[in-house]
């Protein structure tokens, strides 16, 4: 029997997690290289070069996750759990690296979005104990 070329083992959320995780590590190494050779006049914060390194650092951390979150996608099938911990990884970490890049370059406070992102983050990770423990 041969397959569809359009056929893909790898379900859809899977692709889509694995490629969020690719695009994440890019923008990490790409917004790591723009923390460490902007000028100083680029940050408005005083310390917005380390909030900068900061945004940058949590992206690198999740990247890795939501590559792991498409992994296990591919191995364990559709689990609500896993769903759920990558959407979490996935916008948790556009909410606090947006919002504490947003500082460190302009100087303005978003209010609750990094503390949101935050939690969403550690939301995943409590999700991703959870599949684990029900595996």
């Amino acid at each position: 029997m041969t397959l569809p070329a359009s056929f893909s083992p790898v379900p859809r959320a899977a692709r889509l997690f694995l490629s969020l995780g690719g695009l994440l590590g890019l923008l990490s190494v790409a917004g790591g290289a723009l923390a460490a050779h902007l000028p100083d006049a680029m940050f408005a914060a005083p310390s917005g070069r380390v909030l900068a390194r900061e945004a940058v650092e949590m992206g690198m951390w999740h990247a890795p996750a939501l590559l792991a979150v498409g992994t296990l996608l591919c191995v364990r099938g559709r689990r609500v759990p896993l769903l759920l911990a990558g959407a979490a990884f996935a916008l948790g970490v556009v909410l606090f690296g947006g919002a504490v890049g947003w500082t460190g370059v302009t100087g303005r406070h978003l209010g609750p979005v990094a503390p949101s992102g935050g939690s969403l983050l550690m939301l995943g990770w409590l999700l991703m104990l959870v599949d684990g423990v029900r595996r």
